[in-house]
């Protein structure tokens, strides 16, 4: 094969920069720290190391999937109210087995002083397999978070057993089957959501491409052998496994309409786009059309293309990689981000609460902040507590390092500050980013770590250590944390929509632990408050139809919410 069946680096893109506002490389350099700031950056992380190093297997063969290892869950695992984290590992890329401690994936306990312990063998969460996605949920209801690991060929289900310990019930789930018609499935992304409101969480994986090591396409650039473009294989479904709430699921993939839809999956973000009371998914496609699925209660209607989301604005193929949905503009809707490659911009889709969306990726600035940009794990979440939910991207290319003479391989994150009125800026050295190396940085998850009520972050690296970005962003502003607790509705609350109103206005949340690339954030919904300390009105809407509120609730507290047994 040629040069052409690779990626496009970013030299060969230059043109883009006409298109977009006849913007210039210079002032769209890889690194945001050319931007000058009168003040010190109001959001801002420090970093603090973990002793997790992912291990890919990297062979000159260059295997697809040895660059799209690495997703990372922050989750409770063992109820004691602090947030620990999972790191997903690879393999022997030729045996896909882990045969080797250092390709274990790795569980670390926080022990409420700073530290994080590794607990993965006691745990029994070190995995088998080239494993990709994690997904966290409590599938059967009985108060502690379950696991899902998405791999190539292998999936596992790990059932919390409550005293910090996990058993792998993946066979009688039945989620580790081949397809009769695909072969063995390569899942990259997993997400809990519960499609049929029984109460049960149903699963939701995202499969990538056909892959097949024995066939494995030769792909030639730059003097070197690289990993091969997307085009050079097959499409796979995605799958739909319903609880069945005996421990077993059943695969419902082709009456849900997802077997209709082969694609190159690789995010995908759970929410509400028309506030029908079920969750749809929106699902990103590698080089291909992104899929919106629309739940009608019995199946999936796939949308994309009527709610605007399919395609670029410009009807341009991207490598969508991973995604998340959240309200941006507090107008009650979520709204769609996704991240791609340098050259192809991060787009960001507005929810125009019709059930449609407008490609705002030009108008907001996304498209002039993020063209020079590669990314992977994109997460919203109110990082500097002002009311408005900012976005933060891992960062990083996708072809191997012998690329780096050509394309920035490896990168910086970013985070993308929410100015208000749908406009961002972008924040890399300023928010302390570049105060280590860059990486080629693959999942990221977020949460409250530490306690102090600042969102902070988890990412994870192709063969480099992993980062903990502890959030320090200056000022006194207000927060609250909702930790929710269904009865009539599954018991993460997963599906639930919530609207607070304080002195500044209203805003909205709803809740999905789905995060990014391959990954999986904290169980809890934060709102940054600003200067606001008591909230006067919250509006919890269960996917039960149960309508909740509370009035007069002071800030800076992590409060939990009980659904009423009896519909209101």
């Amino acid at each position: 094969m040629i040069g052409s069946h690779l990626r496009q680096p970013f030299s060969t893109l230059l043109i883009v920069f006409i298109v977009f506002g006849g913007c210039t490389a210079l002032g769209l350099g890889q690194n945001s720290s050319k931007q000058k700031f009168d003040k010190a950056a109001p959001i801002q992380f420090s970093y603090q190391a973990i002793d997790f190093k992912l291990d890919n297997s990297e062979t000159p063969e260059r295997h697809a999937p040895e660059t799209m290892a690495g997703g990372v869950a922050v989750f409770d695992y063992n109820n004691d109210g602090r947030l620990d984290i999972y790191f997903t590992n690879g393999a022997d890329i030729r045996s896909l087995k882990k045969d080797s401690p250092r390709y274990y994936n790795r569980l670390f306990e926080n022990d409420g002083k700073g530290h994080f312990v590794d607990v993965t063998e006691k745990a029994g969460l070190w995995g088998t397999g080239y494993d990709d996605a994690v997904a966290v949920g409590d599938y059967d209801n009985d108060g502690y978070e379950d696991v899902f690991v998405g791999g190539v060929y292998h999936n596992t289900l790990y059932h919390n057993n409550g005293n910090g310990t996990f058993t792998d019930v993946s066979e009688r789930a039945g989620l580790n089957k081949s397809d009769p018609e695909f072969g063995p499935l390569w899942a990259i992304g997993g997400i809990w959501l519960d499609v049929n409101e029984d109460g049960l969480l149903d699963l939701l994986v995202i499969n990538y491409l056909k892959w097949d090591s024995a066939h494995e396409p030769v792909c030639e650039g730059y003097g070197h052998r690289d990993y091969c473009h997307p085009k050079m294989y097959k499409p796979t479904p995605n799958q739909l496994f319903l609880n069945l709430g005996n421990g077993k699921f059943k695969d419902v993939s082709a009456e849900w309409g997802l077997r209709a839809h082969p694609g190159k999956g690789m995010g995908a973000a759970g929410f509400e786009s028309d506030h029908n009371g079920r969750m749809d998914v929106f699902v990103t496609n590698d080089k291909e059309v992104n899929y919106l699925f629309h739940n009608t209660g019995r199946k999936f209607d796939e949308v994309g293309f009527r709610a605007g989301v399919s395609l670029r604005e410009d009807g341009i193929f991207i490598s969508g990689m991973g995604t998340d949905a959240r309200d941006l503009d507090n107008d009650g809707f979520a709204d769609i981000v996704l991240v791609a490659l340098d050259g192809e911009t991060f787009p960001i889709y507005r929810n125009d609460g019709k059930g449609g969306f407008t490609d705002a990726t030009e108008s907001s600035g996304m498209a002039r902040l993020s063209l020079s940009l590669g990314g992977y794990s994109p997460n919203i979440a109110d990082f500097d507590n002002d009311g408005w939910k900012d976005i933060f991207v891992s960062r990083g290319h996708v072809q191997s390092l012998l690329s780096a003479p050509t394309i920035k391989v490896e990168q910086h994150n970013t985070v993308f500050r929410n100015l208000g009125g749908f406009r961002f800026e972008a924040l890399t050295s300023e928010a302390g980013f570049s105060s280590i190396p860059p990486s080629r940085h693959r999942g990221a998850a977020v949460g409250d770590l530490n306690g102090d009520g600042l969102v902070d972050v988890v990412v994870n690296a192709l063969a480099a250590p992993a980062e903990v970005w502890i959030n320090r962003s200056p000022g006194e502003h207000h927060w609250l944390e909702i930790k929710l607790q269904g009865t009539r509705s599954n018991r993460d609350g997963i599906g639930t929509r919530v609207k607070i109103v304080s002195a500044s206005g209203a805003q909205y949340d709803h809740k999905s632990n789905a995060a990014g690339y391959a990954s999986s954030s904290a169980a809890s919904i934060h709102f940054g408050l600003g200067k606001d300390k008591t909230i006067n009105l919250i509006e919890i809407h269960w996917p039960s139809g149960t309508i909740q509120t509370l009035t007069d609730v002071p800030s800076n507290q992590v409060l939990t919410v009980k659904e009423p047994d009896a519909k209101r």
